[in-house]
């Protein structure tokens, strides 16, 4: 019987990839654990390895081919002594995961609704205004939704009722969620605006911001599959957590000091090329890896059920890339020296460039830091990272004028701001983790004892 070989899911999080290419033609026999494909997901490019032996039949899903969902099938195997022709001209249907059979005969059941029931015909309004839909105990009005589009929203940190439903009588159904992922078929959030207030518009669609510009004026480029996630992940983070910023001066004068005198004292190989070559931003992760530890408190993360204090601090640095941004994880950053910081954070940031992270070098972490001080940025606030609940923006190094003993005296001075998930980490609690980072920063010998 011939052999389905489905898109895998490669990361906890991954909902479709694309196929960029096929290692193994049609004809070609493989074993198990021959490459045969490369699959790009939304962060990293990974190879995909056969799990059975046997002659490829039938190639379903060209390379270069994009969002392609998980378990869909891409290939058939025939296995050994089967007719190859005969296998790859057998369509093929992927068979449903036991716990996602009732999900596909929900979906199944939706679909044929939409087609035999039409939309309701539009009514003219009655002179009095129909009465509200009557609020559920939190104080939303009953919104009407398949069990699985609830599921589905759950997941993906999305109000189901801000997602516009297209089932019958405008019941939100899978389909919807998955729409509302890319930032459309969404409403407005449902705030109660002040007496008077206008109410908030709704987001524009594609066609309404399409006819805003002449024809020709612009080209189009499509979304990749990391900026569609990147675009979820930061709506869901900006709609869901309630998050305030505190900003502090640091004075780095000693650090950069010390960061000279150790470079310039670095070991060299054998080509006469330094071990290693600290920056700025190695110590920023080694002080925020120490000042969770020494605030344990504020090194969590926020649960519905409880909170997870972490025992490391796995600090995630942003990454910028040509097509959009990734935050690889330095691991227990506590407790390595600086220097195997750096080294390490050279050696993930190349790897992101060239999409081979593997998933748990980017997913998780309990805070992050990222930094625009080579761009010449003051200061900023930056988005947190789900699930983590603070992360650390850092502006550039710069002469400023500051008073000491009555004196006005030049300083170097690096402005950074923690954003927080007050659900997680209170005011005060924040400002003790902060304040334990610029003791650090400030005095980078604290950090080597």
């Amino acid at each position: 019987m011939p052999i389905n070989i489905l898109m895998p899911a490669l990361s906890p999080t991954m909902e479709k990839g694309n196929l960029a290419k096929w290692l193994k033609k049609e004809g070609d026999k493989v074993k198990s654990g021959d490459v045969i494909a490369e699959i790009e997901t939304d962060k990293a490019t990974m190879e995909v390895e056969a799990v059975d032996e046997g002659t490829i039949a039938k190639i379903l899903v060209p390379e270069g081919t994009q969002d392609v969902p998980v378990n869909d099938v891409i290939a058939v195997l025939a296995g050994d002594g089967e007719d190859v022709k005969a296998a790859g001209a057998t369509p093929q249907k992927a068979e449903p995961r036991a716990e996602a059979k009732p999900e596909a005969k929900e979906a199944k059941a939706e679909a044929p609704k939409q087609k035999s029931e039409p939309a309701p015909a539009a009514k003219p309004a009655p002179a009095a205004a129909a009465p509200a839909p009557a609020p559920q105990g939190n104080g939303h009005a009953r919104v009407f939704s398949s069990p699985l589009a609830r599921r589905l929203a759950k997941e993906a940190g999305i109000d189901i009722a801000r997602i516009n439903g297209t089932g019958p009588h405008g019941r939100v159904i899978a389909r919807d969620v998955d729409e509302a992922r890319s930032g459309k078929g969404l409403k407005a959030p449902a705030t109660a605006p002040a007496a008077g207030a206008p109410a908030i518009a709704p987001s524009m669609s594609d066609k309404q911001i399409l006819g805003l510009y002449e024809e020709g004026s612009y080209e189009l480029v499509p979304h990749d599959s990391m900026r569609k996630t990147i675009a979820q992940r930061l709506t869901a983070a900006t709609q869901s957590m309630p998050t305030f910023y505190l900003t502090i001066d640091c004075d780095i004068g000693k650090l950069t000091a010390a960061r000279e005198e150790i470079n310039a004292a670095a070991p060299k190989d054998k080509d006469k090329k330094p071990l290693y070559k600290l920056s700025v931003n190695d110590f920023v992760i080694k002080a925020m890896a120490l000042a969770l530890q020494r605030i344990p408190e504020a090194n969590v993360s926020w649960s519905e059920g409880a909170m997870l204090r972490h025992k490391h601090s796995d600090i995630g640095v942003a990454v910028a890339l040509p097509f959009g941004l990734i935050t690889p994880i330095i691991r227990h950053a506590e407790t390595k020296s600086i220097s195997a910081i750096s080294n390490e954070m050279k050696d993930l940031a190349a790897r992101a460039r060239a999409k081979k992270l593997k998933p748990n070098e980017y997913q998780g972490g309990t805070s992050s830091v990222s930094n625009l001080g080579m761009y010449g940025i003051k200061d900023f606030t930056a988005v947190i990272n789900p699930p983590q609940s603070s992360i650390l923006a850092v502006g550039t190094g710069e002469q400023r004028a500051v008073v000491r003993n009555g004196q006005i005296v030049p300083a170097t001075i690096m402005s950074v701001t923690l954003s927080c998930d007050h659900r997680a980490i209170d005011g005060a609690l924040g400002a003790e983790l902060i304040g334990a980072f610029k003791m650090l920063i400030e005095n980078p010998v604290m950090m080597v004892v």
